[in-house]
């Protein structure tokens, strides 16, 4: 347990590249190779962390300027999924979510119900805030772990189900997301998508990364629509000029460099990939198998980045006008691109028609978000984390999906 809770307090960027390695080795890529695989993946994946994190620092300060001018005042205060996985494993019993999350997708495998390989460790946390916000509602840490293990093995098979959008857009062959931030919200989005291609007229527009750089030149390039919408949101946000210019540059910053720490973490990966396809062609008579890994490696994708920012002024606005909304949303605005990344490959890249089923996912996400702050609060509270002042509770967005807010609502009939 003392080594687990090293490696977990190390971080993904730590947890990931040891994984990598532990898993090349098994899958006979060579200790050489799956070395330099894991410390390639633990750049690329620092290197995410740092953009996410500038995309973060440029608009936490403009997401509060909006905010303070449209007079917002909510009493559910987001704090961010940082905080939140933090007080997730700081739940008693979330140590145990690693191991059986690792059986049951063992389990699947061997019975084959699922083809993914759940590599993204770091992210059982996700599985284990729902564990613990069923021990909340339920009082019992035993239906807690059920309701993890759960909602882990759905992932496989969700994350199955969602792999040949991933390959096809994405170009990421052998590559799945059980990833419950990108996941989270396929009951609803899945029918909207089928719908949008379904309604005259709007099934025609097509408006995506190509055909605006086609269209509009230099204009159209991912680092010039970062730089134009980053201008756009400072000044909604009624910013100094300064401000403006710095917030446009520092978006702009972000479109560019995140394709290239994607690709700098796909080249590590590739190896492991092709050795666990070669191993399973050998074992299991050709079975394919995929690699189950964070989202953020969608995150290259201009679209999925274009669609993310546009609905972070979308999101605020919802915010004023939904009705029983009680969250204010703030530190997890930057987490909007994970949140959009599958149903804009589910969409082809069409900016316009991911922003619509977008609009409705983040709707209901900021209702989610205010149905499931009265359960996260005593969990935070319980990890000695002192609630915000102005705020009576504490929430994020990056939990309230569908899938998680509905294992804990059924849950609580227990």
């Amino acid at each position: 347990m003392f080594i687990l809770n090293f490696i977990l307090d190390c971080g993904a960027s730590v947890m990931l590249p040891i994984i990598i390695f532990i898993l090349g080795v098994i899958m006979g890529a060579g200790v050489s190779k799956a070395f330099k695989s894991g410390i390639t993946i633990g750049i690329g994946f620092t290197g995410i962390g740092l953009v996410t994190g500038l995309l973060s620092d440029q608009l936490g300060p403009v997401a509060q300027q909006m905010t303070e001018r449209l007079g917002l005042h909510m009493d559910i205060i987001d704090i961010g999924w940082p905080a939140m996985s933090s007080i997730t494993w700081a739940w008693s019993a979330a140590g145990l979510m690693i191991p059986i999350c690792l059986i049951v997708n063992i389990v699947l495998l061997a019975l084959k119900l699922t083809k993914t390989m759940n590599v993204d460790i770091w992210n059982y946390w996700q599985f284990a805030f729902v564990g613990a916000a069923v021990s909340v509602v339920t009082g019992s840490i035993p239906i807690g772990l059920v309701a993890g293990a759960l909602i882990s093995a759905l992932a496989l098979i969700l994350a199955d189900f969602t792999q040949p959008y991933i390959e096809k857009f994405f170009n990421m062959p052998g590559i799945s997301f059980p990833h419950l931030t990108a996941l989270g919200c396929l009951p609803v989005v899945y029918p909207l998508v089928w719908i949008l291609d379904r309604i005259p007229g709007i099934n025609k527009i097509d408006i995506n990364a190509d055909s605006l750089r086609k269209k509009f030149g230099i204009f159209g390039e991912p680092m010039m629509m970062g730089l134009i919408i980053g201008f756009i949101l400072a000044v909604l946000a009624g910013s100094k000029p300064q401000v403006i210019l710095q917030t446009g540059i520092g978006l702009a910053a972000v479109m560019y460099l995140m394709p290239k720490m994607v690709a700098c973490l796909m080249e590590g990966l590739m190896p492991i990939s092709q050795a666990a396809q070669e191993l399973m062609s050998k074992r299991f008579q050709g079975r394919e198998i995929f690699i189950g890994l964070d989202a953020a490696v969608s995150l290259g994708d201009p679209s999925v980045i274009a669609v993310g920012l546009v609905l972070v002024p979308i999101t605020i606005a919802l915010a004023v006008i939904m009705p029983g909304n009680r969250i204010l949303p703030f530190a997890d605005l930057a987490v909007i691109p994970y949140i959009v990344c599958l149903f804009t490959a589910m969409c082809r890249g069409n900016i316009f028609r991911a922003l619509l089923v977008g609009t409705v996912v983040m709707a209901l996400v900021l209702l989610m978000a205010s149905t499931l702050g009265p359960i996260e609060t005593p969990l935070a509270v319980a990890a000695g984390v002192k609630i915000p002042s102005g705020a009576t509770l504490i929430g994020n967005l990056d939990r309230a999906n569908i899938l998680t807010w509905l294992f804990i609502k059924i849950s609580s009939l227990f």
